[in-house]
């Protein structure tokens, strides 16, 4: 069977990079193209030492006319509104496309443009199938443009979709909390996530504004059946990546800890990528750093009557670069565990 040849447009940010690192060692893959325009001409390696002598391809421009014909599957990982500009040209060009913004993520335009800016290709919105595996695995093997899910959504919804799904919490009291490391921010400068203004320090940011939060209202009502409102607050903590989400939500009937284990069980069987944590045990970043794992773990507050769920991701790994991948990898048919082996680095 001949090489997935593979682009990543967008490959000097630190979710590029990543793209990067995985398909270079993946074994069904041949990483043909990284385009930047900042840094054309410059090694890959160059801009990412720990690259050198895995990954030394020279940034080229992005052509995606020239790309999308010499390519089978191009990865975007460009801010939002600059994706929405190339993918149309990629897509005619004949090669399928995985995009790594929130450009195709929400399908409703008119929601889209209430939390971003307006959209430039609407016509594709129809088309493209959210990329979560674990939920959407079918309409992903079908796909000619993936939308990559958000770090925070991943999170979100792995942990609460299955109890949604079961009816087991009120989809009218559900509370996320998340906390990221602060590669989430992207590699740009910035004030905001300078050393000294991270280090030592834990603070919530876009508060009641968070973009990532009509994504995972969309998935989480599909779940349920219904429209959701939530509420979902972000937080920057010192360290460079990995994301824990708090979820809270209120019992919608009586249910012991084993009952919710067993539809945690049944919803994630033959998912590689899922880890169950059993007994006392919860998820904790460390324990999926740099991996393609998702852990979930819960609690019962029965003084309260809800329910907590937590997960962990590296937001990354299976929070980007890795989900990416795990989709090119349902998408051409090959084993969904291909190139993402990688186990978490501890400590």
């Amino acid at each position: 069977m001949n090489k997935i040849r593979a682009a990543v447009i967008g490959g000097s940010g630190y979710t590029g990079a990543e793209l990067a690192r995985i398909l270079s060692l993946h074994p069904a893959a041949d990483l043909a193209a990284v385009t930047s325009r900042a840094n054309r001409g410059r090694a890959l390696s160059e801009l990412f030492p720990h690259l050198n002598g895995i990954c030394d391809l020279a940034f080229e421009e992005a052509d995606p006319v020239s790309l999308g014909k010499k390519v089978d599957v191009a990865f975007t990982a460009v801010p939002h509104a600059a994706a929405m500009a190339v993918v149309p040209e990629l897509l005619a060009s004949g090669c399928r496309v995985i995009d790594l913004s929130a450009d195709f993520r929400i399908r409703s335009r008119e929601v889209y443009e209430e939390w971003y800016v307006p959209h430039t290709a609407p016509e594709l919105l129809a088309d493209a199938v959210y990329g979560l595996p674990e939920i959407r695995r079918k309409e992903i093997a079908e796909a000619r443009l993936v939308a990559n899910p958000g770090c925070y959504p991943t999170s979100i919804i792995l942990a609460a979709a299955p109890l949604l799904a079961a009816g087991v919490i009120d989809p009218d009291t559900v509370i996320a909390d998340s906390k990221s490391g602060t590669s989430g921010a992207g590699r740009g400068a910035n004030v905001a996530t300078l050393y000294c203004e991270v280090t030592d320090g834990f603070r919530a940011y876009k508060v009641a504004s968070h973009r990532h939060t009509p994504e995972i209202e969309q998935e989480l009502a599909g779940a349920c059946g219904r429209e959701m409102t939530i509420s979902f607050t972000p937080h920057l903590v010192p360290m460079s990546r990995g994301i824990l989400s708090t979820v809270y939500a209120g019992l919608a009937g009586d249910i012991s800890a084993a009952g919710v284990m067993e539809i945690y069980e049944k919803a994630y069987a033959d998912e590689y990528f899922v880890r169950l944590c059993a007994g006392d045990a919860l998820p904790a970043t460390q324990y999926v750093r740099g991996s393609n794992f998702c852990d979930i773990g819960f609690r019962l507050d029965r003084r309260t009557g809800r329910i907590i769920m937590v997960s962990a991701i590296d937001n990354l790994v299976k929070g980007a670069a890795g989900q990416a991948v795990q989709n090119m990898n349902v998408m051409f048919g090959l084993d969904e565990k291909s190139g993402l082996l990688a186990r978490p680095l501890f400590p």
